[in-house]
């Protein structure tokens, strides 16, 4: 019995027998559940390429923002800033600064 049945799937008459409308509709549900997860999953590894590739943006304009920062803090510099205004005959003030105190009316 069970030889038979292993036959009747090897020659695929299991296909073409007056019974066969169940099985088709079995394989046709099986065929249509494989094709959605195959696309998912080509959905979902497409998306984790995509998240990869943002994530290596994100390092890089995070990189480039601590470039800037840096260079901005080097220019901020009181000694960069008198280097760059020595050329203009800019100098720095020997006279120190005088506080001013305002006395409120009230």
């Amino acid at each position: 019995m069970a030889k038979k049945k292993f036959n009747n799937i090897l020659k695929g008459t299991f296909l073409i027998s007056d019974d066969s409308f169940k099985n088709w509709r079995l394989i046709i549900f099986l065929s249509f559940l494989a094709t959605v997860m195959i696309a998912s999953s080509h959905s979902a590894d497409r998306k984790v390429y995509e998240i990869a590739k943002l994530n290596d943006e994100v390092k890089e304009y995070r990189s480039a923002f601590i470039d800037g920062r840096s260079l901005l803090m080097e220019l901020k510099m009181e000694s960069a800033v008198r280097i760059k205004l020595a050329n203009r005959a800019v100098l720095p003030s020997t006279v120190p600064p005088k506080k001013i105190e305002v006395k409120s009316q009230n």
